[in-house]
Formats: structure tokens, sequence, C-alpha cells
């Protein structure tokens, strides 16, 4: 099984992990505050998952999911990450990250601005389209009716071929949406963000296909 390293373990990436680990996947969780203040969810994912330094956790992992804000990306440590598949689950918020003009203008995507921080890393956008609360209750094994489908964007042929054995792996269908200069198109606000899934109250979720993750991807403008 493969072994996924987190760095940031808040909402996203602790349902990941949750999901990695059901699959059999092995965790090693982090965050900014250090590996103690993640002893208790480690324990409760039980003996597939671990706490570590973000640098731990990058080494440790075959793939490792970056779920931090924005406004954090300058503070991620580089060479770790070189030659990684790294997933991005982060979304842009001015209103907590701050104005960033690049992505104001439009002139980068969010996967773009990591890149330049994490030059040397395989990035591939995904799971930033979907309500944490959705994300665990949809899982679905393959095969299923009602399995959901989720889009990812890369410019590595060999990472999103990972990422998406992966996502596989723990309970969704996948959606190649392109290039990260394409992944405007989940971004926060668009038709395939959150919307596909059903509304944040009802926290089931609702399935959505991959005909339905299709046309919301279609439907974007930026």
């Amino acid at each position: 099984m493969t072994t996924v390293g987190f760095i940031g373990s808040g909402y996203i990436g602790s349902t990941i992990a949750r999901l990695a680990v059901e699959a059999g996947h092995q965790v090693v969780l982090s965050n900014s505050r250090g590996p103690e203040t993640l002893a208790d969810t480690a324990a409760e994912l039980g003996p597939r998952a671990s706490a570590a330094t973000s640098g731990e956790a990058a080494a440790a992992g075959d793939i490792v999911v970056v779920t931090v804000p924005v406004k954090s990306f300058p503070d991620l440590t580089a060479a770790p990450l070189a030659g990684k598949t790294v997933i991005d689950t982060c979304n842009y918020g001015p209103e907590r990250d701050g104005h960033i003009p690049e992505l104001d203008s439009k002139s980068l995507t969010s996967s773009e601005l990591l890149l330049r921080y994490t030059p040397d890393a395989m990035l591939v956008k995904a799971f930033n389209n979907i309500f944490f609360k959705h994300l665990l209750s949809l899982a679905r094994p393959a095969g299923a009716a009602d399995r959901s489908y989720l889009p990812i964007a890369g410019d590595s042929v060999s990472a999103k071929a990972a990422v998406t054995g992966f996502i596989e792996s723990i309970g969704y269908g996948v959606v190649d949406a392109g290039a990260l200069a394409d992944s405007w198109r989940q971004a926060t606000g668009t038709p395939v963000w959150g919307t596909p899934y059903g509304p944040f109250s009802n926290e089931k979720g609702q399935s959505a296909g991959e005909d339905a993750i299709r046309a919301a991807l279609a439907t974007a403008t930026r």
C-alpha cells in the first residue's frame, strides 16, 4: 500500500487520512504546531497512522498532500517535496489569505503559485472542490452505481496516474480536468465547487457522477 504524508491536517487533510487508512494505506500527519498536537488524531486513526514534522511527513510519503492556507505557501520547505507526487487541496480566499496580486489578476492559478515555491514537485490539484463531510460520506467502492467523481488537474502524467490510483482506492472516480493552468475550473465558486455534491446543510451529500462533473467543469468561466 501507499504511504501518504500530510502537510496540514485540518478538516480535508484528516478526512483524506481517514479514508486512506480505511483503504489500507499508511498515513503520516503533520501540522504547523508540532506532532505532539496530532497524537490524539493519530491514535484515533489506528496503527496505520503516525504524527511527525512536516519535513518527516514529506520524506515518508509516496504521495504528499499539501493542505494549508495559500498564505502559508512561502513557509513550505521545497527540498523534501522534490520529485514527489504532491496533491494540492488548497483554495485561495483573500479574506483569510490576504490579497495575492497574481491570483487576484488571474495570471496564475493557486496551484501554479504553489509550484513557484515547490518547483521540483509534481503537483496535482485534487480534493479542493468538495466539502469535507461530503468527502467522508460519499466514498463508494468501485462499480457502485452511486460512486461520485472528483476532478484532478496537473502537468505530470505519472503524478496524475498515481493520484488517480489513490483516489480510486479511497472510494471515488476521477475526471481529468487538464493541466495546472486549467485548475481554475475547479476553484472556489466555480460550478464544480461544492454544488454537484449537494448543499453543506446536507451533511451526507449526494452522489455526483462522471457526466455531472464533466458538465460542471465545461461551464466554468474565468
